[in-house]
């Protein structure tokens, strides 16, 4: 299976995203954790939701047959996360909300189906048992 193959058969680009989106939430309370770790603060809220939309993004690398669940969560995580990273600075949010949109819109590729007639028509070759048959 050659790369190529293997990122056509998943939401390659909304897991991307999605990742990129989870470093940048999480970047901001993982800086403030040092100097705000407070009981109460709302930095906690942000390091649980950027390590969860990571997570999100690489579950839809490994299972994309949950792709559009896995979306609508990354959207739902990323428009919280406002409350407890600002965002990511409002880049991780923006991601956020376009890697889980293109999760959401991936579609698994459809199995090729190998018609008679088409083969014949490709090849000039009909088989011996179409002959016979007609």
């Amino acid at each position: 299976m050659s790369v190529r193959q293997w990122k056509h058969e998943r939401p390659f680009t909304g897991s991307l995203l999605t990742l990129i989106s989870g470093a940048l939430i999480l970047w901001v309370p993982l800086n403030l954790i040092v100097k705000a770790f407070l009981p109460g603060t709302v930095s906690v809220i942000g390091i649980l939701f950027g390590g969860m939309i990571l997570l999100l993004g690489v579950m839809a690398l490994i299972f994309p047959q949950f792709s559009k669940l896995l979306g609508i969560i990354t959207i739902f995580l990323s428009i919280l996360s406002v409350i407890g990273a600002l965002g990511g600075f409002l880049i991780g949010t923006l991601l956020g909300i376009t890697g889980g949109s293109l999760m959401i819109a991936w579609n698994p590729p459809a199995p090729l189906q190998k018609n008679d007639e088409q083969s014949d028509a490709y090849t000039g070759y009909k088989s011996p048992e179409l002959v016979e048959a007609k």
